[in-house]
């Protein structure tokens, strides 16, 4: 299956962006009991991200959004490092990295609607933190590193790193993060909230994976649905938020997934998701 996704992706990223046919090089795809794994493959680069990267892993994003049997996907990098962000010898070369409609790493300006799940090992910094801030959830390496250190070159991060994380953290802990530049510990990172597992190192994808399996056991749509909601439900009116919930909802309580899971459970078996 993996050999037919690099194939697909290929072809729809050199169709839209005018990448080079090595493509499936540069981003790897292989999926598993519902499971998309993406892997940005340039460790010679630290899996820093140059255009050609953004359009492959942005095709990827989207043959995971298209493809019905996949409900789960993890993001990781080739070589004991998650990605370095922004390939800044392609960007001094006048490229800019930023690829509509998705944006930086095919993930910035628009995320899966199906949960994502990054697997870091290593230093976790600047660009490389904000793709994995734009992700669901965070598997770390026990050596891993994250930050924002922008400032200390008189940059901001731009890559949704101060949107994201002062929505993930307390305002003066995303504060110190940012205004300070300094990096932490992949266990600070968890007592913080932002990482959801830490385990040894060169075991983070394997990690991912089994959370992801777990994600992709249950019902897609439930799983879609719920993601929807509680992203998007911390920007609803208080009066308007059980009325917003309902009419995403009510679809799934309706669908014929609903029905196979209460029959499941009355018969002592594992449902059969059929995504509708």
């Amino acid at each position: 299956m993996s050999e037919a996704l690099s194939r697909t992706v290929s072809g729809e990223a050199a169709a839209s962006e005018g990448v080079p046919a090595s493509l499936s090089e540069v981003v790897l795809l292989s999926a598993d009991q519902g499971v998309l794994t993406v892997t940005i493959n340039r460790p010679r680069s630290r899996n820093a991200v140059d255009r050609a990267t953004s359009a492959a892993l942005g095709a990827a994003f989207s043959l995971f959004e298209s493809r019905e049997d996949l409900t789960a996907a993890v993001l990781t990098g080739a070589g004991g490092t998650f990605s370095a962000g922004m390939d800044l010898k392609a960007f001094l070369r006048g490229e800019d990295a930023r690829v509509a409609p998705r944006g930086f790493a095919g993930l910035i300006w628009q995320q899966p609607t199906k949960p994502l799940i990054a697997a870091v090992e290593g230093h976790c910094l600047a660009g490389g933190f904000e793709i994995a801030l734009a992700c669901d959830m965070i598997v770390a390496a026990e050596d891993a590193r994250f930050g924002l250190p922008e400032v200390r070159r008189g940059l901001t991060a731009n890559g949704g790193g101060l949107i994201r994380l002062a929505r993930r953290l307390p305002t003066a802990q995303a504060m110190e993060l940012v205004l300070t530049g300094d990096d932490i510990s992949a266990r600070r990172a968890y007592e913080l909230g932002l990482v959801n597992r830490v385990v040894p190192a060169g075991s983070t994808l394997d990690a991912a994976l089994a959370l992801a399996r777990r994600v992709a056991a249950n019902g897609p749509l439930a799983v879609t649905v719920s993601k929807k909601v509680l992203t998007e439900s911390t920007e609803w009116p208080v009066a308007e938020a059980f009325s917003r919930q309902e009419v995403l909802v009510a679809p799934v309580r309706q669908s014929d997934d609903a029905k196979e899971g209460a029959r499941a459970f009355a018969e002592k078996r594992p449902p059969v998701w059929h995504g509708r």
